[in-house]
């Protein structure tokens, strides 16, 4: 039986057992996040179903040695896409001019179409602030906002304390706010 604290174990022993369920059911579970991640630190759709796709790769090759207890997963996961967005940034050396067509809406409840308009601009006016921003301000705004994970969590994915991690965050939301107050309210 799998540890409470690590609700993947059971899943993937049995990846690596080459139970065909078991990777339908690990894409279906964790898909969703990595492609969330990989986008918002990318800014582009295809870019970050090309890092979750190798990440997933990772994943099988690793399952066979997955040892339980020494690691969590998700802490893992998260840590081999985010090195894979690195791994991406840093070849094209324009992670400032990266594309940020295609970044989803939060999701909503029907939105009439003219609010479907402003949250699409608005969305793209925050996604293009984001990318602006220095490399290592997104992953913690990323890690904390839209990943949705603990401080110390995040701080553990970065390598840095919480402290720094809260620096970081501090620096990011004032960097968003001047960012986007310079250019003035949407259209």
């Amino acid at each position: 039986m799998a540890d409470l604290d690590e609700p993947d174990d059971d899943l993937l022993a049995r990846l690596a057992r080459d139970e065909p369920r078991a990777a339908h059911e690990l894409v279906a579970r964790k898909l969703p996040r990595l492609l969330a991640l990989a986008q918002r630190m990318l800014g582009q759709r295809a870019e970050a179903e090309d890092v979750a796709q190798e990440a997933f790769l990772r994943v099988w090759n690793q399952a066979p040695k997955w040892r339980r207890g020494q690691a969590r997963f998700d802490t893992w996961l998260h840590r081999v896409v985010l090195n894979l967005c690195y791994d991406r940034l840093r070849s094209t050396r324009a992670a400032h001019e990266q594309a940020v067509d295609d970044v989803p809406d939060m999701p909503d409840a029907s939105p009439t179409p003219e609010q479907h308009v402003g949250n699409d601009q608005r969305s793209e006016r925050v996604a293009a602030a984001l990318a602006r921003l220095p490399a290592r301000q997104r992953e913690a705004l990323v890690l904390q906002y839209y990943q949705e994970l603990p401080q110390a969590d995040a701080a553990a994915l970065m390598g840095i304390s919480v402290d720094a991690l809260e620096s970081l965050l501090r620096r990011a939301r004032q960097g968003l706010r001047t960012q986007l107050l310079d250019e003035g309210p949407p259209p």
